[in-house]
């Protein structure tokens, strides 16, 4: 039997992100809602915001995630597709995307963030392991873009990044059976490629104000599949 994997998960999260801590966050979300919308960088922003609530380096994280100023949300939410895909190309940020699901399979700390988007607090820092989630994160891929029916998916993954090849031939093996056709690209500039691309399926926020289209895909994913995650909802944050 493979080793079970909460990926995402540190034991900390249990106090830094209980009822209490999270009422301390939003208050701290608000304010950096409010300095970015008045033309501060969200990183000195955070930095200011952070030390005010003393907050730890991971509910920094958080924040800086989840919090977008009113401008990028705009410009994210007008681009994002909510049409019939029936047809269609789509773009995978792979690493981005199956991670934020095995974190979600894991029922670790998810973000629900202002620009609709979920993100996770899992770091990928070069590293990157097959876990027993992973299988099931591909297959929930497979079937939401066969529902859509999809014409052609193409997943990009950072080369430099350990175990991408193991990866690659998991999707290829795992997406073999479903009617549309795959395609994994293990390249170094994953996200200057995609800032190019339309239906593009990510969270990345740079990539998201730069791509032409985008399709939130996760979050289609986890709400189909997973009622009761876990996650911090930032995303009725208003100035």
């Amino acid at each position: 039997m493979s080793k079970i994997v909460k990926r995402g998960y540190l034991p900390s999260d249990e106090k830094e992100f209980s009822s209490e801590s999270v009422e301390k966050l939003y208050k701290a979300g608000h304010d950096l809602y409010y300095l970015i919308n008045h033309g501060y960088k969200i990183k000195g922003a955070s930095v200011f915001v952070g030390n005010h609530y003393l907050l730890s380096e991971r509910q920094r994280l958080a924040l800086v995630r989840a919090i977008s100023s009113e401008r990028s949300i705009i410009i994210r939410k007008d681009k994002e597709v909510k049409n019939n895909l029936e047809g269609s190309i789509v773009n995978i940020d792979g690493f981005n995307t199956i991670i934020s699901l095995e974190v979600a399979l894991s029922n670790s700390l998810l973000l629900k963030c202002m620009d609709g988007t979920i993100r996770d607090l899992a770091g990928l820092r070069g590293t990157y392991r097959v876990i027993d989630k992973t299988q099931l994160a591909i297959i929930l891929i497979g079937e939401i873009l066969e529902k859509n029916k999809v014409g052609k998916v193409t997943f990009y993954l950072d080369a430099p990044v350990s175990n991408s090849g193991k990866l690659k031939e998991r999707i290829l093996e795992l997406l073999n059976e479903f009617s549309f056709d795959v395609q994994v690209e293990n390249i170094n500039n994953v996200d200057t490629i995609l800032e190019t691309l339309d239906n593009v399926i990510t969270s990345d926020a740079i990539i998201l104000d730069k791509c032409k289209s985008w399709i939130n895909l996760n979050k289609k994913i986890i709400e189909s599949n997973m009622c009761n995650y876990s996650y911090i909802d930032f995303s009725l944050l208003t100035d």
